[in-house]
């Protein structure tokens, strides 16, 4: 069953509970009756691609339950086909209408592309990165600054990224069924900022 809410309301209610988190207000979630209340199904409100940082817990962020969210994590929030086949069965299969890709403060991925490093698997990764790095003009390295600017302009390049890739999503956002929006995590104060 879809959510029953549209992507504005989604959207708020993700900014509602990012502003409990910030404030050390998260909600207790009675996870054991959650976990029996969804085995029959699932109706996230949002898909939100963020970092596999550790220190960016997306449920906690957005002061989310079982069964609220999807969430797809890849370093420097990058995309690929695995994560917008994913993206897709959220929005195409299910109805999740709000698709949120969040980078974060310090992000080390995107340092990684800014400062050239090559490691195995890691380096065509961080090529995906590479157009924001050189959208922004930055020292060697780059500045705190400069790295929250290529930060932010890595995740509007995913947001292309999406529509430039998938028809599919393209379509739904086309049509007004689903909305996508970027945001930027603070790691020093817990505040999600929407882009």
């Amino acid at each position: 069953m879809p959510t029953t809410l549209n992507a504005s309301e989604a959207l708020t209610e993700l900014q509602e509970g990012n502003a409990r988190y910030v404030k050390g207000e998260n909600t207790t979630f009675d996870n054991a009756t959650l976990r029996t209340a969804t085995t029959g199904g699932q109706s996230p409100k949002a898909y939100v691609l963020s970092c596999i940082d550790s220190r960016v817990p997306v449920e906690l962020v957005f002061d989310q339950a079982i069964g609220d969210i999807f969430v797809g994590r890849v370093a420097g929030n990058v995309i690929n086909a695995d994560q917008l086949g994913s993206i897709e069965y959220a929005v195409c299969a299910l109805d999740v209408p709000l698709l949120i890709i969040m980078g974060h403060e310090s992000c080390g991925a995107v340092k990684g592309a800014c400062d050239g490093v090559k490691l195995g698997n890691l380096t065509s990764l961080l090529e995906k990165i590479q157009p924001a790095v050189e959208s922004i003009e930055h020292n060697t390295p780059a500045t705190p600054e400069q790295l929250t600017e290529i930060i932010k302009a890595n995740v509007a390049n995913m947001i292309e990224s999406v529509r430039a890739q998938s028809p599919d999503l393209k379509a739904k956002e086309d049509a007004g069924a689903l909305k996508i929006v970027g945001a930027y995590y603070e790691l020093s104060s817990g505040k999600v900022q929407i882009l």
